[in-house]
């Protein structure tokens, strides 16, 4: 059996869970790497990562470089004499600090290598109508999500899913899936495989404002997918126009309504009970939205005070 020392790389809440996993499983953490404490909020006060807080209530020992290839960074790694590296959620490394640890740097992935290489693998999943995704470790090498392929584990989609759900199923799967491939590092029984590279790849590309932004010509099942793989966030929108007003509001919960209707698509159809927008094969029920400078509401909420005109419509 290998004696491992372990570097950890991540930030976000999704790597604590790992973080977490490991330090249960009795493995040394020997240092954590996380992201610079950043301004954040109203007060703009200095926010620390979800990953350093943890750490520092470990008492393990945490860095936090601006930059991966500074020679005072490398050096302050390879003082912690660390002989693994795990990264979950972090950002893509330099040559220099991926290959120094003797038994590699591997990654988990949320989703299942080679499709949903990149930035956003669990929004697109569903966003694309996927009906499966899963998570995998592999070992680190000069592109992004290209490494040779340790293990993975499938997740399945389900229809209501929103990238929240899907989001704290992969942070409990990935976790297990981690300690399982730190295992076979420690028994120096590791298998691997080598990522295909067809064309037909699907890539999880970084979302923008843009991306978000609704398309209500789109299918019915389109849209539908569009709102849930976006869901709680970064969020879906549309332009509402009402009456004089016009503004942008984030749609977060919605329901699909197959039937024929003369509408207009776009068309805001309302009652007192409920809203929805007409599209190609039906509407959009929506359920909980969230209007400029507002909290998100439950559309029967927002009924009680908000009131949508007749040619009410989103574009």
């Amino acid at each position: 059996m290998r004696d491992l020392r372990i570097v950890f790389m991540g930030t976000p809440d999704f790597a604590v869970a790992t973080l977490k996993a490991l330090l249960d499983a009795n493995y040394k953490v020997v240092g954590v790497i996380t992201a610079p404490d950043k301004p954040a909020g109203r007060g703009r006060k200095m926010h620390q990562s979800a990953v350093k807080k943890f750490a520092l209530q470990q008492n393990l020992t945490v860095l936090q470089p601006t930059n991966l290839k500074r020679p005072s960074f490398v050096e302050e790694l390879k003082a912690l004499n660390a002989n693994l590296q795990i990264v979950v959620a972090f950002r893509m490394l330099p040559k220099v600090v991926w290959q120094m640890p003797k038994y590699g740097t591997f990654n988990l992935h949320a989703s299942l290598l080679p499709n949903y290489r990149g930035a956003a693998p669990i929004n697109w999943a569903i966003i694309n109508g996927e009906t499966k995704t899963g998570v995998t470790t592999f070992f680190i090498d000069e592109k992004i999500d290209t490494g040779a392929m340790i293990f993975q584990e499938e997740v399945t989609i389900e229809p209501t899913e929103n990238a929240g759900s899907l989001h704290d199923k992969l942070m409990t799967v990935g976790s297990a899936l981690v300690v399982k491939t730190v295992q076979q590092i420690e028994k120096d029984n590791v298998s691997t495989t080598i990522q295909s590279n067809s064309d037909d790849v699907q890539t999880a590309y970084k979302i923008h404002k843009e991306t978000c932004k609704i398309d209500w010509t789109a299918t019915i099942d389109h849209i539908y997918n569009k709102i849930r793989g976006l869901s709680p966030y970064p969020a879906a929108w549309t332009t509402l126009y009402n009456g004089e007003e016009s503004y942008n509001i984030k749609i977060y919960e919605v329901e699909k309504v197959l039937e024929s209707h003369e509408y207009p698509i776009g068309s805001v159809v309302s009652s007192k009970k409920e809203v929805k927008i007409a599209v190609s094969q039906g509407y959009i029920l929506l359920k909980v939205i969230q209007l400029p400078g507002k909290r998100a509401m439950e559309i029967s909420a927002l009924l009680n005070g908000f009131q949508f005109e007749k040619e009410a419509k989103v574009l």
